[in-house]
């Protein structure tokens, strides 16, 4: 009850985006009913379970979008004082995750309807022509199989944001090494051992508030040159009159780890379809294989590019545009770079396929085009979903910095630098890459 009343009380903008998710699995719920239906037309299981298993791809995308709408949503985001009235981290996970499970019911059951009424079964009126062959008109409908195929996507999705909005537990021992004590019992926060009489050296503190006053002066000049503000000092330095230093929170430096293993399932990918062509396999396994890989890979480099073209931004002296545009991007490669690297992975699989399907196939019907649309359309959703979370996540940034009398469009002009320089980045590898898959397996 507390889910559906959080549910009904959201803002627009979040109905519309839990539409979108019922929309999505409605339609792969229409796409696993379809499979049904040709199962029971036609006796070869091999075919049957291969137009299952051409199902996982819109499964995939469907609790990949219900993922980041989740994420997204501000009404199941942990915040101060919730606890108290039996709101806590656990609680809103339960609550978030059972949000999704209603979205992606109303989608089910609104798939199940649509395909009982094009069979005939509601008004008794059903489709003609080629439309029998994955209705299964006038054969009787197995409801237990139905029912469990519609409820793969609830249960996916629910169960894939229970895990991904779990809380997370403090790593253990950490509070042991932050509560280290030094020689004689004297408190101390760092691991770093003193020798004996250090505690009584003439200046030891004078220094040590010196190395306060100085991170907090060198902040602002670590900003204009990129380096992570607070990097040189202790963010828990005090200065000689007791007040704390005013240190901003680091930014990471550090590039994402996939990007290697990226790159070289990528090389991997285009060398097995390569071989795939001079083999005269094509059409075979190893060519879905190769394809496979290539996505893959594309999806694991989009985080490190993203910090790339964040850190491309920043050099040859940077003025304050891009160095705002710059530090977004490297502080959201994760969260904005491995949405774009499945979007780049399935516009190149797409134009693959494409290029190598033959026009004059019958077997090219409506739903291999929903089926296209679907994993399509939910990619983008998660990507623009993801762009709405990065904005939430900078919301207080962003105040600061209208406070501090930066004019609105500074802010719109490094949003669409950080647009551009992500275009002008994956848009020629997204087209490199797909020529490179098509090139090989289309002879």
């Amino acid at each position: 009850m507390l889910a559906l009343r959080l549910s009904l009380g959201a803002r627009p903008a979040v109905q519309v985006r839990r539409l979108l998710v019922a929309g999505a699995s409605a339609g792969t719920g229409f796409l696993l009913l379809s499979a049904l239906g040709h199962a029971l037309s036609h006796p070869d299981p091999a075919a049957s379970a291969l137009r299952l298993a051409w199902c996982t791809a819109p499964l995939a995308a469907t609790v990949y979008l219900a993922v980041a709408v989740a994420r997204a949503d501000p009404a199941t985001r942990p915040r101060p004082g919730l606890s108290a009235v039996g709101l806590g981290p656990v609680r809103l996970m339960a609550i978030s995750a059972a949000t999704t499970a209603v979205s992606c019911l109303l989608g089910s059951a609104l798939a199940l309807l649509v395909f009982l009424q094009l069979r005939g079964d509601l008004t008794g009126m059903s489709l003609g022509g080629g439309a029998q062959e994955f209705l299964a008109a006038g054969r009787p409908l197995p409801l237990p199989a139905a029912l469990t195929l519609l409820a793969l996507v609830p249960l996916s999705a629910s169960g894939a944001v229970a895990v991904t909005l779990r809380p997370r537990e403090p790593v253990k021992g950490a509070g042991r090494a932050a509560r280290a004590y030094g020689r004689f019992g004297a408190y101390r926060r760092t691991p770093v051992r003193e020798s004996f009489g250090a505690y009584g050296r003439f200046g030891r503190q004078l220094g040590a508030a010196a190395r306060g006053r100085r991170t907090a002066a060198e902040a602002p000049a670590q900003e204009q040159d990129g380096t992570p503000a607070g990097a040189a000092g202790d963010a828990g330095a005090e200065a000689v009159d007791g007040s704390p230093a005013v240190v901003p929170p680091p930014v990471p430096t550090a590039a994402p780890s996939g990007l290697p293993w990226g790159v070289a399932v990528l090389a991997v990918g285009l060398a097995v379809e390569a071989l795939t062509s001079r083999t005269g396999s094509a059409d075979g396994p190893a060519a879905f294989l190769g394809l496979a890989l290539t996505s893959l890979g594309l999806a694991l480099v989009g985080p490190g590019l993203t910090h790339l073209c964040g850190r491309l931004l920043q050099a040859v002296r940077p003025g304050a545009l891009r160095l705002l545009a710059g530090r977004v991007l490297k502080t959201e490669a994760t969260r904005i770079g491995r949405p774009l690297g499945v979007v780049c992975a399935v516009v190149s699989a797409a134009y693959t396929m494409a290029s190598l399907h033959d026009p004059d196939d019958p077997s090219a019907g409506p739903l291999v085009v929903l089926g296209v649309l679907l994993v399509a359309g939910c990619t983008v959703a998660t990507l623009l979903t993801a762009a709405v979370e990065a904005k939430q996540a900078h919301a207080d940034t962003t105040a600061s910095l209208r406070r501090l009398g930066a004019p609105a469009g500074t802010l719109r002009r490094a949003a669409s630098l950080r647009a551009g320089a992500l275009l002008a980045l994956f848009g020629p590898l997204t087209v490199a890459v797909a020529e490179l898959s098509a090139w090989p397996l289309g002879g």
